[in-house]
């Protein structure tokens, strides 16, 4: 069984925003998952659309055979990037530190062994 592996790094957007859109097209089959990404309005989805779909194109060039109803999700995760700092000032000479998140998105979709 062959993985086909896609990675986004550095998007602004935060991690705990895009994990619950992550769960819902996780083990689901390449078309499926498609197609629940296209119907959510959140910009995570949009942002895991855009690697699942990589991912795929990369399953389809390293094996000219496969066709997309072969192929599942099997792995999705988001993992936290680095953080920009923003200050904002309060009164009495103090300061409230605002954190700025971002996300590496990673997709990896394998084929489905049909016996």
């Amino acid at each position: 069984m062959a993985l086909y592996k896609a990675t986004a790094k550095y998007l602004m957007v935060s991690p705990t925003k895009v994990r619950p859109v992550a769960d819902l097209v996780r083990g689901k089959r390449y078309e499926d998952a498609q197609g629940i990404l296209l119907a959510l309005p959140q910009k995570g989805a949009k942002l895991i659309l855009k690697v699942l779909e990589s991912a795929g194109a990369n399953a389809m060039n390293r094996n000219s055979k496969l066709d997309e109803s072969q192929l599942v999700v099997s792995t999705i995760y988001v993992d936290g990037g680095p953080m920009s700092k923003r200050v904002w000032p309060r009164s009495h000479g103090k300061r409230d530190i605002l954190l700025k998140r971002t996300s590496h998105i990673t997709v990896e979709v394998a084929e489905v062994v049909e016996e």
